[in-house]
């Protein structure tokens, strides 16, 4: 049976990237791996995942895929030509993509000290601020207290309990790691009766349970940049839970929120807030004051201002961290209906009514196209 396009297999073009056979080929080898596929579909599995592992093993190579792309398959056969495919099974490129899969089936990424034992990374710590609008803007410094790690002072850190000792794990003899087998090929695999650590510990410590370590709270100095918004996260390297065998710790991250403002609202490095005035203010005209973070500022309001106009004050929002220049303040006006009315007033407001009535449409234009809208409508 002739054999099937080596980029067919991997369904990818011809003018791939190497990232992107190798994101591929990834892909292919978790779905169709022995280990995933048991029972009657594992020999169908087995034969894709040699199918994918063949195909990327000549095209991660380049003097390989070179060869492939100018003469077919004839040119990676060893049995037909002296060319690259002649070469030793896989090579660099395989073998990265080859560990990365393994890194995702058998466990997390893991690396070795100089005496074989497997040492993890922490798991990042999250933790979450709440500030304030105006913190926001002029960013701040605080301290936060957050979890941190002692060395157990019984045990001196070794986690065994007092007048005992660790011992080298017998099953992977201290490296912290044994050969499986898995199908037609050996996989390394974290060591089950020490876990990677290489030592096993008779009798734990009662203070730290066998961890050598005890939790306690430390402060940490955090500053806050100016123009950070809701939802951005701050980078701690280094703050989060340590490592096992001696691996680097993670990092904290520390989410922002934003308290709701009593009276701004923000969008991106805008500012938005409503305004109300009165009724007056709004047919006759005049300055007002209204609030900026950085303290008040006017607005000439035009005779016949409508509710709903918008009013832009340039550069009062805030500026941004990504940005070189700050933001806009917009003010929207809703023009407020007087309420609790005198009988005086009532009559003053009903002879304004019919004053205005007399003069048309000049004084209610909206009013007068709405009308006309209606009369149209239910024709």
């Amino acid at each position: 049976m002739a054999k099937r396009d080596f980029y067919e297999i991997l369904g990818v073009a011809k003018n791939s990237s190497d990232e992107d056979i190798k994101k591929a080929y990834r892909k292919l080898a978790m779905k169709y791996h022995p280990d995933r596929n048991q029972g009657d579909k594992s020999k169908d599995a087995e034969a894709k995942f040699k199918e994918a592992k063949e195909a990327y093993e000549m095209l991660s190579d380049p003097d390989k895929r070179a060869a492939y792309d100018q003469y077919g398959h004839a040119g990676v056969d060893p049995n037909m030509r002296g060319g690259p495919g002649a070469q030793g099974f896989g090579g660099a490129g395989f073998a990265d993509a080859f560990g990365d899969i393994f890194g995702d089936i058998f466990g997390q990424a893991r690396r070795q000290q100089g005496g074989g034992r497997q040492v993890y990374r922490g798991n990042d710590l999250s933790y979450a601020m709440e500030i304030t609008l105006e913190e926001a803007a002029k960013g701040k410094e605080t301290q936060i207290k957050i979890p941190g790690w002692n060395s157990c002072e019984p045990c001196k850190g070794s986690g065994a309990k007092p007048g005992t000792s660790v011992k080298t794990c017998t099953t992977c003899q201290g490296s912290g790691a044994v050969q499986m087998r898995q199908g037609f090929f050996s996989v390394q695999q974290t060591c089950p009766h020490c876990r990677g650590s290489g030592r096993i510990i008779p009798e734990i410590c009662t203070t730290c349970h066998g961890q050598g370590k005890t939790k306690t709270q430390k402060t940490l100095e955090v500053k806050i940049p100016a123009g950070i918004d809701d939802g951005m996260r701050i980078r701690s390297s280094g703050n989060g839970e340590p490592g096992t065998n001696g691996g680097p710790s993670g990092d904290l991250f520390i989410e922002i929120r934003l308290k709701k403002h009593e009276i701004f609202e923000r969008d991106a490095d805008d500012l938005h807030c409503s305004i109300p005035i009165s009724f007056t203010t709004a047919s006759l005209g005049g300055e007002i004051s209204v609030p900026t973070l950085e303290g008040q500022a006017s607005i000439d309001i035009p005779e016949g201002t409508q509710s709903g106009k918008q009013f832009r004050l340039r550069g009062k929002g805030i500026k941004g961290v990504r940005s070189s220049l700050p933001g806009d303040l917009y003010c929207h006006i809703n023009i407020e209906t007087p309420v609790k009315l005198t009988e005086h007033q009532r009559k003053l407001m009903r002879e304004l009514d019919e004053s205005l009535k007399k003069g048309g449409a000049k004084h209610s234009p909206n009013e007068d196209g709405w009308t006309d809208k209606l009369k149209g409508f239910f024709k």
